[in-house]
């Protein structure tokens, strides 16, 4: 795999009939921002947070405890199984999956009250979710962040010094895996800096000066 503005072609924002979106509907839709691990997506979120403080940030429900610092409601809502079962069952959440024993998920109800209001929502989820976002919501704009190339992210998963290289291993095949989904995607991002891809990110949410004919690309 060599450079990802070469092997996935970066952008186009379009609507599900393949016409250009207009930058006034980004205020009242949903935005769903995945992308690899490594790629950056709490980052250039976090960044986002800073620039534009009006948008909702989704706070997900999981079942799994609390670390050391983390607040209920803020870094996540921390409920029981069963709970969260009947969150599943009443069609209270967007989207929801499973890792390592523990479960987690996006409430619908604040999304789509922010989104009444008129306020830009985002999620920031992983491929399995913006998939189900995409069945449940298909008037979301999907956003990969992406790598500015193959080996910058190598280097990002391997530079951590953590994990086993079996660990390793399995992050690049997964990694892989979601950046040949990129087709998928309505907008794809480079993130080769945080802070002009959370700028660029700011200005598709908002509405602002980007159009469908934008090279949403930090490498050029």
């Amino acid at each position: 795999m060599s450079g990802v503005g070469q092997d996935y072609p970066v952008i186009r924002d379009t609507d599900r009939d393949g016409e250009p979106v207009a930058g006034d509907t980004s205020r009242h839709r949903l935005t769903v921002v995945s992308g690899p691990s490594g790629v950056g997506k709490s980052s250039v979120v976090g960044e986002l947070r800073k620039l534009e403080p009006d948008i909702y940030f989704s706070v997900s429900v999981t079942t799994r405890k609390p670390r050391p610092g983390e607040v209920d409601g803020s870094h996540y809502h921390f409920v029981e199984r069963a709970e969260f079962d009947r969150m599943v069952a009443d069609g209270r959440l967007l989207e929801w999956a499973e890792f390592a024993g523990n479960c987690y998920g996006t409430p619908r109800e604040p999304v789509e009250r922010a989104l009444a209001a008129g306020r830009p929502a985002v999620l920031e989820i992983e491929l399995q979710g913006a998939r189900q976002v995409r069945a449940a919501m298909p008037e979301a704009r999907l956003v990969m962040l992406m790598p500015p190339s193959w080996d910058e992210l190598v280097g990002r998963l391997t530079g951590r010094g953590t994990e086993s290289e079996a660990a390793v291993q399995a992050r690049l095949a997964e990694a892989e895996r979601e950046l040949a989904a990129a087709g998928e995607f309505d907008v794809r991002l480079v993130n080769a800096d945080v802070g002009t891809a959370a700028a660029r990110l700011l200005d598709l949410i908002t509405g602002g000066d980007s159009s469908a004919a934008d090279i949403l690309d930090d490498t050029e």
